[in-house]
């Protein structure tokens, strides 16, 4: 299988577009899929702030100001998955070439099942390369009219570059208001929408203690939405209803795999 390459973007920051990259690639990891995750934000890196490789040497910003090899950059995250950070340094940042990017894109997906690379927001020289780099772009919005018009601006100059937009995750979506947010959403942008992340606590909470929720808290709401975003990007059957699953259901099945036990 070729590696998929997907761009997780956003027309604006704070859409929770980094933590749908960690836990979107976490997942894909559960699943078996050999995935890596790259943190093409260089100026506002977070990425790996999330799994508490903030005080690496070498990251993104090594590698794309020729100092050092992409696979010195490329560390162990959980259930196998593998992590690219970038830098919170802002010399590390104007070393940093972005165009450089292309280049090492060859190396990132050998042996890789799916690479997701998390885009800066916005519409920037730097953004350009991470989406003109994707197979398939993933774009991630809140329920709010300025997240979904700066994203249509986003899909614009995706479908200019010459890339498609895979869909949307609607991110802080009231389950209340979950079928009108995905109408409305689908409607505007003209894509479907892939997958609704609720609000959940857990989610920071995962945050705070630098583990991923699909870890951190398995059967919690988002956590149960982005496995289920995996199966569907990975082509794996997942339960309708997680309430109604077997006892040894799905996610369990992907708890145990991760956290050993009988």
């Amino acid at each position: 299988m070729t590696a998929r390459v997907y761009t997780i973007a956003s027309g604006k920051g704070g859409t929770g577009k980094t933590t749908t990259t960690l836990n979107l690639g976490t997942a894909l990891a559960m699943l078996g899929k050999k995935t890596i995750i790259l943190d093409a934000d260089i100026g506002m890196a977070n990425l790996g702030l999330l799994l508490g490789l903030e005080k690496c040497k070498i990251t993104l910003h090594e590698v794309l100001s020729g100092s050092a090899k992409i696979n010195e950059a490329i560390y162990d995250g959980p259930a196998g998955l593998k992590v690219v950070p970038s830098g919170l340094s802002l010399k590390g940042f104007q070393s940093a070439r972005p165009d450089k990017l292309k280049e090492i894109m060859t190396t990132i997906i050998e042996g890789m099942d799916f690479v997701l690379i998390d885009a800066p927001a916005g519409i920037s020289k730097d953004g350009v390369i991470p989406l003109a780099v994707a197979d398939s772009v993933i774009l991630v919005v809140n329920p709010e009219l300025a997240s979904m018009a700066d994203a249509l601006k986003t899909k614009a100059l995706t479908e200019m570059l010459g890339r498609s937009v895979e869909g949307v995750v609607l991110n802080r979506a009231e389950l209340e208001k979950t079928e009108i947010n995905r109408n409305k959403v689908s409607e505007l942008l003209g894509v479907k929408v892939l997958e609704m992340i609720p609000e959940d606590a857990n989610v920071r909470r995962s945050a705070a203690f630098k583990s991923p929720i699909v870890i951190r808290a398995p059967k919690s709401p988002a956590a149960v939405a982005f496995l289920r975003l995996a199966a569907q990007i990975a082509g794996a059957k997942f339960p309708e209803n997680i309430a109604k699953a077997e006892k040894e259901g799905f996610v369990d099945r992907l708890a145990r795999s991760i956290f050993g036990g009988k």
